[in-house]
């Protein structure tokens, strides 16, 4: 527990001695706190608060300037105030040392999280603390806590003349480092060039002026030591620690308090998550050239570490990828050299973008190539899965459907549970579409590649009505992209009609999958007369051989809304199985929806 030592510190820096040691001069009705203990560290004072919290009550805790953070009970009358403090002292509740303090000493409110309580009223002081269990304190017989041995720094270090010619000292990173910290402070927006003129000179001052420092523009030792500090302070409790892999081949500061190391699996050294954050880092090391480079970086964006949105850029050389979603935020640099790839990714929960970035550049700035690469046969032996790429698990898709060529630009008819919500829609997984036209009433949407398609085959349709009984097939991914093309299942005609009569559905007696749906229904001569609809949903469950097609008058009419031209087809007939397997193959895709 911290004792006199830190309150006085605390108070040094934000020049607030004269202002305590004064309290009791004041009137009785003056609004106060009860201050608790000071903590250097962020992360201290908010798990020191916390525990305070679980034996007090109305603890609050106040950034107090120059990186320093109160904990403090309130605010009371003075009399209250006083009455709280003579009576958590004595139950030992609270250290020695707390004292009484005001409310103008108190800046930014950081616990209770979300709370800013600085200008509400007076509250009523807590019951009396029983103390009858508590065992008399000896009168000075015990010893008092070892105070830390650290020198207390003055109010002011250096006069203008010294801080002038300590600044000459500073090396031009150190000068730019002030500038970084400044410019993270909110205080400075020009470039980071480490010369000090007229725009580093004011932001100093106000950074001063904000820290309760003489304005003078020059920065002495002990205030730069502060501003390095709170710079600094979002990094206390991540551990951030060298960290040499020798099989890797990559040495590099990493959160040792975060993330530790789990498996090799080539090319990646995965260092898992071991923290509360939620953070992991994956090291690259492979032997290679361009093409093992340019590789790289398209697998990686089929990984689920790495999400669709964000920035990536690569060159002949080196890549960079950021990916981004509501959950996390990766950001992975590669690059090659001397016959290696190596880099790392970052992972990082998303909406806590202060600590990423401050650990993303301490990651940059530490990395570091030793010798050697990963064998590429290490973790040869791990499980292995077709989801899985070393280790890693691929991004899947939310909802996979089928769909099928329309036309000769490659135009998708597909049913419109497939393009439902989705952040993004793909064509036989790698080319993006829109959606062109839709209709709820019958489930159908049609699709519009980004890039022109040439499809192998496209469907050519019989608008007229199928016979009862007669033999029909279903091209669907009936295992949502499993396999790689569409497989047929054959059924029958078993009605022209909709359970309830609808005319311009077919109800087929055919055992569909859920991803068939979307599927082109062809007749026998190999004509599409509809599309698979997907599965009822309600109270009433069907059995398992009742599917529904939506007929080819229904699709005609949506796609000539949608300025889409349909093939007709004369053919009669039967076709043969293997015609159909591949024009049924060369027109089928499937149709992925994407967070």
């Amino acid at each position: 527990m911290t004792r006199i030592f830190s309150a006085l510190l605390a108070a040094v820096f934000t020049l607030s001695v004269l202002s305590a040691s004064t309290a009791g001069a004041q009137s009785p009705d003056d609004v106060v706190w009860v201050q608790i203990e000071a903590q250097p560290q962020l992360s201290e004072a908010t798990a020191r608060a916390r525990d305070y919290a679980d034996l007090v009550e109305d603890v609050n805790g106040f950034s107090l300037g120059g990186g320093w953070y109160a904990i403090a009970v309130g605010p009371y009358r003075r009399a209250d105030a006083e009455q709280v403090l003579r009576q958590y002292v004595r139950s030992r509740i609270v250290p020695r040392d707390s004292f009484i303090q005001l409310t103008e000493n108190f800046r930014q409110q950081f616990w209770p999280v979300g709370a800013n309580v600085l200008n509400r009223d007076v509250i009523a002081a807590p019951g009396a603390v029983d103390i009858a269990t508590v065992p008399a304190e000896p009168a000075d017989t015990a010893p008092e806590p070892a105070v830390p041995d650290v020198p207390v720094l003055e109010p002011t270090d250096e006069t203008l003349a010294q801080a002038r010619r300590s600044e000459r000292s500073l090396s031009a990173q150190d000068r730019k480092d002030l500038q970084i910290a400044l410019q993270w402070a909110g205080f400075y927006n020009a470039a980071i060039d480490g010369s000090y003129g007229r725009g580093t000179r004011n932001s100093m001052a106000a950074w001063q002026e904000a820290n309760n420092f003489e304005v003078t523009g020059v920065l002495t030792t002990l205030q730069r030591a502060a501003l390095l500090k709170q710079y600094n302070a979002v990094l206390d409790g991540l551990g951030l620690q060298m960290v040499r892999d020798d099989q890797a081949g990559i040495e590099m500061v990493m959160p040792t308090a975060e993330v530790g190391f789990a498996k090799y699996e080539a090319p990646f050294a995965q260092y898992d998550s071991t923290g509360d954050i939620g953070a992991r880092i994956l090291l690259i090391s492979q032997a290679g050239d361009q093409n093992t480079l340019f590789g790289l970086y398209d697998i990686m964006q089929t990984l689920e570490i790495v999400p669709l949105n964000g920035p990536r850029e690569r060159n002949k050389s080196s890549f960079t990828l950021v990916g981004e979603n509501d959950r996390i935020i990766s950001e992975t640099r590669a690059s090659l050299q001397d016959g290696q790839v190596k880099g790392f990714t970052l992972i990082w929960p998303a909406n806590d973008e202060a600590r990423r970035s401050r650990v993303m550049d301490e990651l940059v700035k530490s990395f570091t190539r030793l010798p050697g690469a990963l064998d590429p046969a290490a973790g040869g032996d791990a499980e292995q899965a077709i989801d899985l790429v070393s280790g890693l698990q691929v991004r899947q898709a939310k909802l996979a459907r089928s769909g099928f060529f329309v036309d000769g630009s490659g135009t998708v008819v597909t049913t419109a549970e497939a393009v439902a919500s989705c952040g993004r829609l793909t064509v036989d997984g790698d080319t993006d579409a829109d959606v062109l036209a839709q209709d709820a009433d019958t489930g159908l949407a049609i699709l519009k590649p980004r890039s022109a398609l040439a499809p192998l085959a496209v469907a050519a349709f019989d608008l007229g009505t199928p016979r009862l009984q007669s033999e029909i097939s279903v091209a669907g991914f009936s295992y949502e992209g499993v396999l790689s093309a569409a497989t047929l299942t054959f059924g029958k005609v078993a009605d022209v009609h909709g359970l309830a009569g609808e005319e311009n559905l077919n109800r087929l007696s055919l055992k569909a999958q859920a991803g068939d749906a979307g599927g082109p229904v062809f007749d026998a001569s190999g004509n599409v007369v509809g599309m698979l609809l997907p599965k009822p949903t309600g109270a009433q469950e069907l059995p398992e051989d009742v599917s529904f097609a939506l007929d080819g008058d229904s699709i005609a009419t949506l796609a000539t809304q949608a300025g889409v031209q349909l093939t007709a087809s004369d053919r009669t007939g039967s076709v043969a199985p293997r015609d159909l397997r591949l024009a049924a193959q060369g027109m089928t895709v499937l149709v992925s929806c994407w967070e």
